[in-house]
């Protein structure tokens, strides 16, 4: 089963912030150094992060990312959400911790 972004933004446990483009997820990346993510994440993974700034953003449309998912509760910079519409990159946050958040997108995902 290939898994969207659009199935993401649907999820209970996740809320939408930016609805971007529809994508398929690929995979799942997770860190917070942005550094490490523009060479190290695929195209097409769901970033997971606690790192909601437009830095962020920027590293996510280098890395060809299907979205960025902020967990731990963590909310984006007015900035960030306002360059995502720009780039049309969805948006998502959740309570859940990075592991657990990661956890879910590989679930329904059919393991990725």
């Amino acid at each position: 089963m290939k898994l969207t972004t659009q199935e993401l933004l649907s999820c209970p446990s996740f809320s939408p912030v930016c609805g971007g483009e529809e994508r398929p997820v690929e995979g799942i990346y997770c860190c917070d150094l942005l550094s490490l993510v523009m060479g190290r994440a695929k195209a097409g993974d769901c970033w997971v992060t606690v790192m909601g700034n437009v830095n962020a953003v920027a590293v996510a449309t280098l890395a060809d990312a299907a979205c960025i998912l902020l967990a731990e509760g963590m909310a984006f910079d007015p900035a960030a959400v306002e360059r995502a519409r720009q780039q049309g990159i969805a948006l998502l946050r959740t309570e859940l911790p990075v592991y657990e958040a990661a956890r879910l997108v590989e679930q329904l995902g059919g393991g990725l």
